[in-house]
């Protein structure tokens, strides 16, 4: 007996030393929930926790070593993060690094029987709830019956964390209205996020100062064009990719943000790791499910605000399916998200009421990256392996390319006359897609061995791209709106001027080289005067090599040499004294790229020009693996876009 006591004590010691420990853990989660002060002599958090929003309000920039983002510091090896340009954390109880629950329209799909999302992502919340449920069932009468309490929605979104660069006293406000006309003169065409009679100036600069500020930053780059960049694009685009920095360990609240971060990816060359963080947090707000959402037909009756959320989170998600599906294509990375279901319900948002004047065009743009994901599936395992199968492939692809446009054409059509910009950029990425197909298909095929079938693939392919270009250079709205055009436009243009000048050296009998050579010289004169010098000089570099081996007879003649070449060029250029190898070609002079130079024959560098526009591989026709990374000219810049970094715009 006193043995089994003395077990029973043991136990109950055990017990009581757990209940200690529970209520403890309670009395912490409770203080923490709670409205109230702090007491100083609190036991702090375990290292390994977020912040608390206690501790948020200490700046950013000066965090301690035991409370990084998360991670857990070891003694001997705490160091300071560089810190983040001024931007310190919200206000608000959530902190910037702490658990929010996603109170988006698109992501509130739970039943009354499921775990709510708000319980999943806000544990202390949750823990809370239960307890004052217990709470409420210990003080009901016992006779009553138990009553199921419905879950309590999510909370309101907190208010903007930053201020705009307006708020700030960065930009005036008659200067950020101009800068925001701009945007919306023709940026929204080429990245159809917005609904211009419902994104106002005034209602984005009040919903999301990221995506105001990276608006602003976008224009004011366009405003600059080739001269200088402006003091107000370097103010912007910092405070636009400051509060970017500043989401990349914390949860968003709002879809806006999502639009902030594919701003700042689209106009910049380094676009891919800024559309992989906007698709992941596009994920964590439900944005996916938005158009099976919209069609949905149960009978649940919407509100107005609740109808408008679903389509802009359902215009947001296709933007955004859409740019990351043309990253990894362009440059030859693995598609993340190969679900497409998330698009099928595409063609709801031209008939709802709320449509936006560019959603034909967003449209058009989705389902077209639809049929190329599957082209791509099929031909890029080949290796430039073109058997019947191939050609099969590739005849049936062209076929379907010429329904989409037709189908796609007719929608447009519907509000837009023939010679409406829209139509004619429409027209362009078909014939665009058929020369990608092709050289997608001819990877890796070397010319003078090519079968009839595959040289006749060529030949199309040529005349696609002519037609591409034919399309850029007569109409005079496509002309003008190239300024405001992204990377993905403007590589559409230049590579299919680069694709018909390799033609011509493989093929200078059989093609009309004046036509060719004037139009790859009215394009590149193009670019260069909406700043999209990388494209314009890697153009005048195959340009160079043409007028070498044909130029004589063909009576192609040098340019007459007309100014400098670009800034980020110069650090391209080398003196004639390098060394060079002579079973190679001699390397082009600037005189010969149409640019006058101060020293004497300055040449441009061989390594800076690409392996593909490099002469051992003129004979190949087909895309190379890393895409347009392996076609243009290189640029230096820390981020993308140059702030400081570079005197001219990288993504032109």
């Amino acid at each position: 007996m006193p043995r089994r006591l003395a077990r029973l004590e043991g136990q109950y010691l055990v017990m009581q030393s757990q209940m200690i420990g529970m209520q403890s853990s309670l009395d912490r989660i409770l203080s923490a929930v709670q409205p109230q002060h702090v007491n100083a002599a609190m036991p702090p958090p375990h290292p390994g926790l977020y912040p608390t929003h206690m501790e948020a309000h200490h700046d950013a920039a000066v965090l301690q070593p035991q409370q990084r983002n998360g991670f857990e510091a070891t003694a001997g090896s705490a160091r300071n993060f560089p810190p983040l340009p001024g931007f310190a954390p919200p206000p608000h109880k959530y902190a910037s690094y702490g658990i929010v629950p996603s109170t988006a329209a698109s992501s509130d799909d739970e039943s009354e029987d499921t775990l709510p999302r708000a319980s999943l992502n806000a544990p202390i919340e949750a823990l809370q709830g239960l307890a004052n449920a217990a709470a409420e069932a210990a003080a009901a009468p016992s006779a009553e019956t138990p009553r199921v309490k419905k879950r309590k929605r999510a909370e309101p979104i907190p208010r903007n964390a930053f201020p705009h660069v307006v708020e700030k006293g960065l930009v005036t406000d008659s200067e950020a209205r101009e800068l925001f006309n701009i945007f919306f003169a023709g940026c929204h065409l080429f990245i159809p996020l917005f609904d211009p009679s419902y994104d106002t100036y005034e209602s984005l600069m009040e919903r999301s100062p990221w995506t105001f500020d990276a608006i602003l930053a976008v224009a004011g780059k366009i405003r600059s064009g080739n001269g200088p960049l402006s003091p107000t694009f370097y103010k912007c685009l910092e405070e636009a990719q400051g509060i970017a920095r500043s989401s990349l360990f914390g949860p968003v609240v709002r879809k806006e943000a999502v639009q902030g971060m594919l701003l700042l990816a689209a106009w910049s060359t380094n676009g891919w790791l800024p559309s992989g963080h906007a698709m992941r947090m596009a994920l964590d707000l439900g944005l996916h499910r938005a158009l099976e959402k919209l069609v949905d037909d149960s009978g649940k009756q919407r509100t107005e605000e609740e109808e408008r959320n679903l389509v802009v989170s359902a215009r947001i998600w296709l933007c955004l399916y859409w740019f990351d599906h043309q990253m990894s294509l362009g440059t030859g990375r693995p598609i993340v998200l190969r679900d497409e279901n998330t698009i099928r319900h595409c063609r709801v948002l031209l008939s709802h009421p709320m449509a936006s004047p560019t959603d034909v065009r967003l449209v058009s743009l989705v389902e077209l990256i639809a049929h190329k994901t599957q082209i791509y599936d099929f031909l890029a395992p080949l290796n430039g392996a073109v058997n019947n199968n191939a050609l099969s492939l590739i005849r049936r692809a062209n076929e379907a390319l010429d329904d989409w446009w037709s189908g796609c054409d007719e929608l447009h059509c519907r509000t837009m006359d023939q010679d409406s910009l829209l139509r004619k950029v429409l027209a362009g990425e078909l014939h665009y897609a058929k020369l990608w197909l092709v050289c997608v298909a001819l990877r890796g095929v070397a010319w003078d061995k090519m079968p009839f079938e595959q040289r006749e693939l060529a030949f199309q392919a040529k005349d696609a791209a002519s037609n591409c270009l034919t399309i850029f250079l007569n109409s005079a709205e496509y002309r003008a709106a190239l300024r405001y055009a992204v990377h993905d436009s403007l590589v559409t243009a230049a590579f299919s001027g680069l694709f018909l000048l390799k033609m011509a050296n493989l093929f200078p009998t059989e093609l009309d080289l004046g036509a060719i050579t004037a139009q790859v010289e009215q394009l590149a004169q193009l670019l260069s005067d909406v700043a999209a010098e990388r494209y314009a000089l890697t153009l005048r570099i195959m340009l160079a090599n043409l007028r070498r081996k044909v130029g004589l007879r063909s009576g192609i003649n040098t340019p007459i040499p007309t100014g400098p070449p670009p800034p980020f060029a110069e650090n391209m250029v080398v003196s004639p004294t390098l060394f060079h190898d002579p079973a190679m070609p001699p390397p082009f002079t600037m005189e010969e790229l149409g640019f006058a130079w101060p020293n004497d024959r300055g040449i441009f560098s061989p390594s800076a020009i690409p392996l593909w526009l490099q002469e051992q591989s003129l004979a190949d026709l087909g895309l190379p693996v890393n895409g347009s990374d392996g076609i243009f000219l290189q640029m230096g810049g820390k981020n993308g876009w140059t702030g400081d970094f570079a005197p001219m715009p990288e993504a032109w």
